[in-house]
């Protein structure tokens, strides 16, 4: 079975490690600095195994030596977004915890596939592509998957269709400078834009935006963990398994779309060695200037961490 070690069991750590055992994904590895979160966590989720019948071992460690030779490695660690904190207003604590992560990670797994999913998504991942050494193909961001999950949702909510019939996009920095795609978003293979009135595809999109924030604003003291650690399974099931699935990734542009030196979410195919292929899809001349739009707000973080 393969290995996949989290490092942060606040959480989306923990929600992730039980969506990836529980699908018989991988052995998973929580780490955290906390002593006794992750053990206990794991522990918990070890009892649940013989309820839910699965057969992945869930273990927890405060160092990196059980994560040896893993498969994949997920980085969730990080202080969350508080009620009126901004993704940026997280840089300054979040990069030094991704420096001292990426760093231990790498030394145990050097052939691994790395997922950072800290905020600022699209800042953390290309300052853990710069400080890690790793070729671009193994190291990418969670962001495009949970915003494209956010918009699928706001498209059912609007028409009452089922979630399996929605093909959404969301692409773009993840945060409030994203970018939906509502052209070549489909319900049952029809485009939203032949579905609803632009007055409605702005509520819809609207709602996706402002997703993660909602959340936020009414837990209060923490941020979303359920469709996060969803979608981080969804990526590490495209790895592990070489599906060759394409969904929204954050990943390395080197001159796709017109982009270069930066991290941001595009249509990826994803397989065992991690991104096989950034897809371009064909954009029209507004579609592609909002994407660029979207990469210059990520630019504009990028200089902050310069």
């Amino acid at each position: 079975m393969s290995k996949v070690t989290i490092v942060g069991a606040g959480n989306v750590g923990a929600t992730a490690a039980h969506i990836i055992a529980a699908h018989d994904l991988a052995d998973v590895v929580l780490v955290d600095v906390a002593d006794g979160l992750a053990q206990g966590k794991a522990l918990d989720l070890m009892h649940l195994r013989s309820v839910e019948k699965f057969h992945a071992k869930v273990s927890g460690s405060n160092d990196y030596a059980p994560t040896k030779d893993s498969d994949v490695v997920v980085i969730t660690a990080g202080i969350a977004r508080k009620p009126g904190m901004t993704r940026e207003d997280l840089l300054g604590v979040n990069s030094k915890i991704m420096k001292s992560v990426i760093d231990e990670a790498v030394q145990y797994s050097p052939n691994a596939v790395y997922i950072c999913v800290t905020n600022p998504l699209d800042v953390m991942t290309y300052l853990a592509f710069k400080e890690s050494g790793l070729p671009k193909a193994r190291l990418m961001g969670m962001g495009g998957v949970l915003d494209s999950a956010r918009l699928a949702f706001a498209v059912c909510e609007k028409l009452g269709c089922c979630p399996e019939d929605v093909s959404a996009w969301a692409v773009g920095a993840h945060g409030e400078g994203m970018v939906c795609w509502p052209r070549l978003t489909t319900v049952n293979g029809v485009a939203l834009t032949d579905l609803l009135s632009a007055e409605e595809i702005a509520e819809v999109v609207q709602r996706c935006v402002k997703g993660g924030a909602e959340v936020v604003g009414y837990l209060k003291t923490g941020s979303a963990f359920y469709a996060p650690g969803a979608s981080i399974a969804a990526m590490v099931e495209a790895i592990v398994d070489d599906t060759h699935r394409v969904m929204s990734v954050c990943s390395y542009l080197d001159g796709e779309y017109g982009l270069s030196d930066l991290y941001m979410n595009v249509p990826t195919r994803l397989g065992a060695c991690g991104i096989e292929e950034i897809v371009e899809l064909p954009l029209t001349a507004e579609e592609l200037e909002a994407l660029k739009k979207s990469a210059d707000s990520v630019a504009a973080q990028l200089s902050n961490l310069r």
